[in-house]
C-alpha cells in the first residue's frame, strides 16, 4: 500500500512552530510566561518539472513552489547570537551559533543554512541582524531533491529582513534575498547550487509555474493548469540517499565552469559547444569524452525546456511529456547523476511524463499522469522498489503553492 506524505495547512504549521519555540527557549529563560516569537514566516519547497543542471549553465528551468512548507518561528536577540531549534525524524535538534563565527565554510553542518543565509543577507547590506531565536518546523521532505534547504533558506531571509524593513517591497528585493541564499548555501555550507530553488521559493505563486531564464535573470510566471486536462503531478520520493554536498554534484559543475571560464560566456552562448568542451579538456580521450557528454547534456536540457515552456503555454501535454521523458534519459545517461531506484521508478510509472527532479544521486521522480492512472502509477513505483530491495517510496499529488511569506 503506498504511502502518501500528509501536508499540514499555514495555520497548523504555524501553531507547531509557536509551540516548539515556547517549549525550547522556555528552558533558557527564568521568566514564567512561554516566551512568544514575534512572527512565524514560510517558504515551500519546489518541484522542477524540467531544465535539470543547467541553471549555472546560462540555461532555463520550469519549477513551481510546493504546498510543502518550512515554517520558521522567530524573534530578535541583541547579543549577536543566533539559537536554533528544528524538528528532525521525530526529534528536536538545536545549534547556538555567534554571528561574529559566520564565515565561508563555518558552520558547514545544516546550521549554515540559517546562519549563512543571514550572514550573506547582512554583508549584502539586504538587513541588519543582532540575533535571532528560531523554531523550525517544515512539512518538506529533506533529501528528496525538493529543496528542504532553499526553503529553510527562504523563509529565514524573509523573515530576518521583514524584522528589520517590513513587508518585502517588490520583486526586486526578492531577487537581492535569492542571491544571497545562494551565496550562503554555495560558500557557507558548501553545496554548489545554482539559484533554481531559491528563486522557485521565494518567486513562486499558486497555480502557476515559473520560467526562470538564467542567462538574463528574468523570472516568469507561466499558467501550469493541467487540472483542466484531467493530469496531476505526482511525486515519488525513493526515499534514496541524497545530498548534493558530497562533491559529485561539484564535480559536474566543475567540468561546465571550466568550459565557461575558458569561452568567458556561458554554455548557451558558446557556438558548437560540446566540441569546442573537447578541447577545453586535457588529453586524454576519457576526459574529452567526459567533458563532451556533459556539455551535450546542457546544451539539450537548455533546448528542450525551451520548447517545453512553449509546449505548456499551448497546453500541449504530449509534447511536455515527451520532453520530461528525454530530460530523465539525458540525465541518466549524459549527466550520470540518477541511481538505480530513480530509474527504477522512472520504468514502472512509464517513461512518458516521467523524469527525476532535483540534483540527482537519490531524491524523487515527478509523473505526468492522468488523473484516473494515479494510484495504479504509485503501486507500480512502490511494487519495482519493493522487488529490487529499494527502500519504500513515499507520494504526494503536487499543487503549485505560494512563495516565501508571513504566516502569522
Amino acid at each position: 500500500m503506498p504511502k502518501w506524505i500528509t501536508t499540514r495547512t499555514d495555520e497548523e504549521l504555524a501553531t507547531v512552530a509557536r509551540r516548539l519555540f515556547a517549549a525550547v527557549f522556555a528552558e533558557h529563560e527564568s521568566d514564567a510566561a512561554a516566551p512568544e516569537p514575534v512572527g512565524v514566516w514560510a517558504a515551500p519547497g519546489r518541484v522542477n518539472l524540467i531544465g535539470e543542471h543547467i541553471d549555472y549553465a546560462g540555461g532555463a528551468s520550469i519549477p513551481f513552489a510546493l504546498e510543502q512548507n518550512t515554517a520558521v518561528a522567530v524573534r530578535p536577540r541583541s547579543d549577536g547570537v543566533i539559537r536554533i531549534a528544528s524538528e528532525f525524524d521525530g526529534s528536536v535538534v538545536q545549534a547556538c551559533v555567534p554571528l561574529s563565527s559566520v564565515q565561508p565554510g563555518h558552520p558547514a553542518d545544516w546550521s549554515g543554512y540559517v546562519a549563512g543565509t543571514i550572514w550573506a543577507a547582512v554583508e549584502a547590506d539586504l538587513f541588519q541582524c543582532d540575533g535571532l531565536d528560531i523554531a523550525i518546523v517544515s512539512d518538506v521532505p529533506v533529501g528528496a531533491g525538493l529543496s528542504s534547504s532553499a526553503a529553510l533558506e527562504c523563509a529565514i531571509a524573509v523573515a530576518a529582513y521583514e524584522l528589520d524593513h517590513g513587508c518585502l517591497p517588490d520583486d526586486a528585493v526578492r531577487s537581492e534575498l535569492v542571491a544571497a541564499c545562494i551565496r550562503a548555501e554555495n560558500e557557507v555550507v558548501g553545496a554548489s547550487t545554482g539559484g533554481l530553488d531559491q528563486n522557485a521559493s521565494l518567486f513562486g505563486q499558486r497555480g502557476k509555474a515559473l520560467f526562470l531564464d538564467f542567462s538574463t535573470g528574468a523570472v516568469e510566471r507561466i499558467p501550469f493548469d493541467i487540472a483542466s486536462q484531467d493530469f496531476v503531478l505526482l511525486i515519488a520520493d525513493t526515499n534514496a540517499p541524497h545530498t548534493l554536498s558530497d562533491g559529485k554534484y561539484a564535480s559536474r559543475r566543475g567540468i561546465v565552469d571550466d568550459v565557461q571560464s575558458k569561452a568567458e560566456c556561458t554554455i548557451r552562448d558558446i557556438p558548437e559547444a560540446v566540441d569546442f568542451a573537447a578541447t577545453v579538456a586535457d588529453k586524454s580521450p576519457h576526459s574529452a569524452e567526459l567533458y563532451r557528454r556533459r556539455v551535450r547534456h546542457v546544451v539539450e536540457e537548455t533546448e528542450r525546456t525551451l520548447r517545453a515552456a512553449s509546449a505548456l503555454c499551448a497546453f500541449d501535454l504530449d509534447t511536455f511529456r515527451q520532453l520530461m521523458r528525454d530530460s530523465h534519459v539525458s540525465l541518466r545517461d549524459l549527466y550520470e547523476v540518477t541511481t538505480p531506484e530513480l530509474d527504477s521508478a522512472f520504468t514502472a510509472a512509464g517513461e512518458l511524463g516521467v523524469r527525476m527532479t532535483g540534483g540527482g544521486f537519490g531524491g524523487a521522480v515527478i509523473a505526468l499522469v492522468a488523473k484516473d492512472d494515479v494510484d495504479a502509477t504509485a503501486y507500480a513505483i512502490e511494487e519495482a522498489a519493493a522487488q529490487q530491495g529499494f527502500p519504500a517510496p513515499t507520494f504526494v499529488v503536487a499543487q503549485p503553492g505560494e512563495g516565501a511569506r508571513r504566516l502569522q
